[in-house]
């Protein structure tokens, strides 16, 4: 099993290219259910959490072929739903990635059946389906609970609905959404999820021929449709990298040009941390970030659904605010369970006090490096953070969370001159 080392204290200055969204590319995957056409993705990152997502496809019968793999950029894929060979999602498959429950909206919509696992992933909540059962009921799908499988049927096809979402969710927006395009009539989605993700997947099923207005609102309304055809769609760049990185040059003094992305991706991330001492200015093809002064100053941050400060950068946050002069409140409205990474900073010297749903961190001059372990994605992003900015070094294990959503991590941060490299554990 692989670990990474890094020996801190290197500013890192230079270049990254920020690859296209996982949490994009996973939907838009899945929306290759709906049609019987080819659907090809552009942008599509190399990671763990696609692999997972390809493999259950190919049972479904989905024919795929991936151009570019093992390349930093360009990599295109191709799949073609002609016909599904079956609409069961596997417990083996679906426990490894939450997203994986996404096939469920496009195999009922499509089939008029699914039977879908009940999901695993990350350890950071309980993060329920229920709002995508719900949904999916109200557009006429009967659903049973059985052996730990979600079992739909709609046999006579799904119809349109209004449906309340009583809070925001990506998951059941998504799911919804795509399951909508296929039904009898009009849906409207009320307090639909914004993320850019979800934007990005209407876009595409627009272009897919799916009749889709709101996008970018909190309510969508979908036309269905008797079927759509192939589309070709780039992927958004991944908002959660673009920040991870800003904060890997804001936490070690850097100065570091981030390519492929845009700033209004994290718009309310980077007013907090403009609000810490941390520069962004756009330039041709990115955003460039560097710290203003010499110290970071403790800023509070409350994750909210977008467009305000993302979950997915609390824990890069957590680990940005320990190095900064003075304190800092970090609040975590969206999942519970998610301060695991907490007494991992603790052991690199960080002082943390987590009460409930809020985390007092009081910044310390320099952390000291220290063998750590990941407990999930973002909390392993935030060890390396972390490590960057340490005195001496720091062994991060069970780094397959971070390979799940970092694609060449070590060698993007090497190339800008951080001491970082992947061992095996036994080395």
């Amino acid at each position: 099993m692989d670990k990474i080392r890094i020996r801190g204290g290197n500013a890192l200055r230079g270049s990254i290219a920020v690859g296209g969204a996982k949490n994009a590319a996973l939907p838009l995957m899945t929306a290759a259910l709906l049609t019987d056409e080819t659907l090809t993705l552009t942008n599509v990152p190399d990671l763990a959490d696609i692999k997972t997502l390809m493999r259950l496809l190919d049972q479904h019968g989905v024919a795929q072929h991936l151009n570019g793999a093992g390349s930093c950029a360009g990599r295109q894929l191709d799949l073609t739903a002609e016909r599904i060979a079956s609409t069961t999602a596997p417990y083996d498959l679906v426990r490894k990635m939450r997203a994986s429950v996404l096939v469920l909206g496009p195999l009922v919509a499509r089939c008029g059946e699914a039977r879908v696992s009940l999901p695993g992933g990350c350890a950071i909540g309980a993060r329920p389906v229920d709002l995508h059962i719900k949904g999916l009921q109200a557009m006429g799908a009967e659903i049973d609970i059985d052996g730990g499988y979600i079992v739909a049927r709609a046999p006579k096809g799904l119809v349109g609905a209004e449906v309340v979402f009583p809070k925001v969710s990506v998951g059941a927006t998504e799911n919804l959404l795509m399951a909508a395009t296929l039904a009898r009539g009009e849906t409207v989605l009320v307090n639909a999820a914004r993320e850019p993700e979800v934007s990005d997947l209407a876009h595409c099923l627009v272009a897919m021929g799916a009749d889709i207005s709101g996008i970018g609102t909190d309510r969508l309304r979908i036309r269905g449709k008797d079927r759509l055809h192939g589309a070709r769609h780039m992927v958004v760049a991944d908002r959660i990298e673009t920040g991870t990185y800003a904060m890997a040059a804001a936490i070690t003094g850097g100065d570091v040009t981030l390519l492929n992305t845009r700033l209004e991706l994290i718009q309310a991330a980077a007013t907090v941390l403009a609000q810490a001492g941390v520069e962004f200015t756009e330039v041709e093809g990115g955003v460039r970030v560097s710290r203003t002064g010499r110290d970071l100053i403790g800023v509070d941050a409350m994750t909210e659904p977008f467009p305000g400060f993302p979950t997915d950068l609390q824990a890069q946050m957590m680990a940005l605010m320990c190095t900064a002069r003075g304190a800092a409140m970090i609040t975590e409205t969206i999942f519970e369970n998610r301060f695991m990474h907490a007494p991992e900073l603790a052991r690199m010297g960080a002082r943390i006090t987590v009460h409930g749903a809020s985390a007092l961190v009081r910044g310390v001059e320099r952390l000291t490096g220290a063998p750590v372990m990941a407990t999930d994605l973002r909390a392993s992003v935030s060890l390396v953070l972390a490590g960057l900015a340490a005195a001496g070094e720091t062994t991060v294990s069970r780094v397959y969370h971070l390979d799940r959503g970092y694609e060449r991590l070590e060698e993007k941060l090497a190339a800008c001159g951080a001491d970082i490299e992947r061992v095996r554990e036994s080395d």
